[in-house]
């Protein structure tokens, strides 16, 4: 598994980041969530073969893909640049992980999210506050919500960890 793990972290650093699509105005700009970091978040949701993973903004589609392959979890990727969706479609059929991921292209505000057991994301603390009420409302009481870097509004994290420097952030959907 760490062979296969190192394997897709060689090659997800060798494929050039596309340049944004001139009519597309993704809300945050793709950066990569470093492997430690998005495997300390999965680590951090207690993700199983049980759960189906979200990702809003999943860029390359590295913490799905892992999701599937670590921990045997559904995936679905959440995208609005063309060209990350196409890669991250690329990558999970390198890594024989395409029949348990999907990737779709489009707007994380518009999305259907109601599915998740575990949502992550790596956005900004303005992105992450306008998500706030779609996450209350859309997902079921007991999904694991994991940010990284930037807490939700003002909703007050279970866990927070550091890794490689960087911070994570636990919610759970609260009972209605």
């Amino acid at each position: 598994m760490c062979r296969v793990l190192a394997a897709l972290a060689l090659f997800l650093s060798q494929i050039p980041v596309p340049a944004p699509q001139p009519n597309v105005h993704p809300d945050v700009h793709f950066a990569a969530t470093p492997q430690p970091v998005a495997d300390a978040m999965l680590r951090l949701a207690h993700v199983t073969p049980a759960d189906t993973v979200y990702d809003l903004g999943s860029g390359d589609g590295r913490i799905v893909i892992l999701a599937a392959q670590k921990y045997g979890a559904h995936g679905v990727g959440i995208e609005i640049v063309h060209e990350l969706v196409e890669r991250s479609r690329l990558i999970a059929k390198e890594g024989e992980v395409e029949d348990r991921v999907t990737f779709v292209e489009g707007d994380l505000f518009a999305a259907d999210i109601s599915p998740a057991t575990v949502v992550t994301m790596w956005l900004t603390a303005s992105v992450n506050a306008r998500l706030e009420p779609k996450l209350r409302r859309e997902l079921k009481p007991g999904t694991r919500i994991v940010a990284h870097q930037f807490p939700i509004g003002d909703w007050p994290p279970e866990q927070t960890q550091r890794v490689d420097g960087e911070e994570i952030f636990l919610w759970t959907v609260p009972p209605r």
